[in-house]
């Protein structure tokens, strides 16, 4: 069984990170404040944990959460942890018009950018809200509507990069499976973080994205797990691809609950623990604000989950077989 702490190679520059990762999008306040203060404490707390593994972005809070990670991370040895954060967005000094739903926001204004320049001004812009002279991984991040500039002019300049020895792999974080595959059938990516795709309540990433990692090598990160939180609340009012969920998928997450009650498990269990059913899934991201967010779900991981269960799951399909 794996723990959270459990090291794993991820990509293929011998980077070695843990099996539960921290993804920071909630240090940018998203959808409610957090105060540098508790920041602060989830970062040592993680430490302790023995968590290694850290993922920002520049979107988040308009640079804020990149700011408190860094702030957090300086506090330790450089050898210590890994570090991701992403690029296709720059950030321009003014207001945030737009409403991101981050609360936490620096006084900037984040703008699509997939140009070879822009990717490089990022890059120096993360390091600098950082205060560190490296990161180790590079998510070409939600290229949806730019995936041919993303692919074209973004992708050959992380490539230059990581010749160049500036970051250690290049990768692509979206919410959409065929845009992940794309980017492993058409480039030299190292890893890829699709949220959402591989989970109890949705696995279209066994249709193509999930093949094709596991045919070139690509190491997948699994995020997104409970799909917005519909799988832990599918009540009214809950929301699927951070959208309100529609009723089939209140139906699935109610039946899933129902099996997963009957072996005497806790749903944050299996949610967190499915996606690394499937091979080429090396860890798993979740985003947490709090350190009592942070110690729920690591006694969730770690606790044990009966293979009987994902046979019954199977059997009555609700999980799709891995064969």
């Amino acid at each position: 069984m794996a723990l959270h702490s459990d090291q794993v190679e991820y990509g293929r520059a011998g980077l070695h990170i843990s099996r539960l990762g921290l993804g920071a999008a909630p240090l940018g306040g998203l959808f409610s404040s957090v105060s540098e203060t508790e920041v602060d404490a989830l970062i040592e707390r993680a430490f302790s944990l023995g968590i290694t593994y850290f993922d920002t972005a520049p979107f988040y809070g308009s640079g804020s959460s990149e700011r408190r990670l860094g702030t957090g991370l300086r506090k330790v040895p450089r050898s210590s942890f890994r570090l991701s954060s992403k690029v296709g967005r720059i950030l321009v000094p003014g207001e945030t018009l737009e409403d991101t739903g981050y609360v936490d926001l620096d006084p900037f204004m984040p703008v699509y950018d997939y140009s070879a320049d822009g990717i490089r001004r990022s890059f120096e812009s993360s390091l600098e809200r950082l205060g560190l002279d490296s990161i180790d991984i590079l998510y070409i991040h939600d290229p949806d509507f730019h995936l041919d500039q993303a692919i074209n002019e973004a992708y050959p300049a992380l490539d230059a990069m990581r010749s160049e020895g500036l970051i250690s792999s290049i990768g692509v974080g979206t919410n959409i499976a065929e845009i992940g595959t794309r980017f492993v059938r058409e480039t030299d990516i190292d890893v890829a973080l699709v949220a959402g795709r591989y989970t109890l309540l949705d696995q279209v990433g066994l249709d193509e994205f999930l093949p094709e990692a596991t045919r070139r090598g690509v190491s997948v990160m699994g995020a997104g797990v409970f799909n917005s939180g519909v799988l832990m609340n599918p009540g009214e009012g809950a929301t699927y691809n951070y959208a309100p969920a529609p009723a089939e998928i209140l139906t699935k997450a109610r039946k899933v609950r129902e099996v997963i009650q009957t072996h005497g498990v806790s749903v944050a269990a299996v949610g967190l623990q499915f996606p690394l059913r499937h091979p080429s899934v090396k860890s798993i991201l979740t985003g947490v604000r709090t350190v009592d967010e942070l110690e729920t779900n690591v006694a969730a991981f770690d606790e044990p989950v009966p293979a009987e269960l994902w046979s019954e799951l199977e059997a009555v399909g609700l999980i799709r077989p891995l064969g």
